[in-house]
């Protein structure tokens, strides 16, 4: 039990090397070297947890979608009797990865979105990472929809893919500079208030850390 517990434990500390080096040079520049030296292990070790280098970029995926999906999780705990469409927006604002502290996770991130286009492996594991949020973003829409008024009845699964793209599509406009935290918080915000027909309350202002 004890060697079970140190290869898990090995095998994280392994893909946290990959994000960091990741973070700083784009996934071309990652090898099994450089991940070894980051890790402070020996090849060999790399070598055991992982066969190659795209099995071991597949656990570093896993392993950050399981950090973002906890932090997720742990901000919905926090208040346990929020509304459904409240914890629709905690959930959205916290994979969009708006905050400032997690901009190098965002880069990590998108640096795996773009490796998926060519990886057919890793491609596989945003997808399945992809229709578990869109699963649980659906159910939550059809919560929050049973007691909105309004003319139309919503698709909560289209709403649930829109909402997905949308995230993606906010992380990638703030990380390049084109929309600033705060920005993409009200596009968010402001999407959100529309599916339920709700009036636009006002945002925080520049200075205001996130909600």
């Amino acid at each position: 039990m004890p060697r079970q517990v140190d290869h898990v434990s090995r095998r994280r500390l392994i893909a946290e090397a990959v994000c960091h080096l990741a973070d700083e040079r784009g996934l071309e520049g990652v090898t099994l070297r450089d991940v070894a030296a980051r890790a402070q292990v020996s090849m060999g070790a790399v070598q055991r947890c992982f066969r190659n280098k795209e099995e071991m970029l597949v656990f570093a995926l896993g392993h950050i979608s399981e950090r973002i999906s906890e932090r997720v999780q742990a901000r919905l705990l926090r208040s346990p009797a929020q509304s459904a469409s409240t914890a629709l927006g905690h959930a959205a604002t916290e994979i969009s990865l708006l905050r400032e502290e997690h901009r190098a996770e965002a880069r990590v991130w998108l640096a795996f979105v773009a490796q998926a286009a060519v990886s057919k492996a890793l491609a596989r594991t945003l997808t399945a990472n992809y229709a578990t949020l869109q699963e649980a973003f659906t159910r939550l829409i059809s919560e929050a929809g049973e007691g909105a008024d309004r003319a139309v009845r919503l698709d909560p699964q289209l709403e649930a893919r829109t909402l997905l793209a949308l995230a993606d599509g906010l992380t990638a406009h703030v990380l390049i500079g084109h929309l600033t935290p705060h920005e993409a918080h009200d596009v968010l915000h402001t999407h959100l208030a529309r599916l339920w027909e709700q009036p636009v309350t006002r945002t925080p202002s520049p200075d205001s850390p996130l909600p």
